[in-house]
């Protein structure tokens, strides 16, 4: 999928049963190589899959516009 934007980074211990860690498992080589790009990779997967990125994509382009807007009005007031 991509680099990681260096900078601010946030780390989490997460814990696998045997069976979920071989689903995992089966994306090496295909969604990353390492383990926490792959569960990265699978979590930003399902993210885009649910519409939760969309979403969240809009509300924010939505507020911007808002912002703007409501700046350009009390610039013509």
């Amino acid at each position: 999928m991509g680099q990681i934007k260096k900078g601010r980074v946030r780390r989490v211990q997460v814990t696998f049963t045997e069976e979920q860690w071989g689903l995992i498992e089966r994306f090496r080589g295909i969604i990353g190589r390492e383990d926490a790009e792959i569960v990265r990779n699978i979590v930003l997967a399902w993210l885009a899959e649910k519409s939760i990125i969309a979403e969240e994509v809009k509300k924010s382009l939505y507020q911007e516009a808002s912002v703007k807007e409501g700046s350009r009005a009390s610039q013509k007031a």
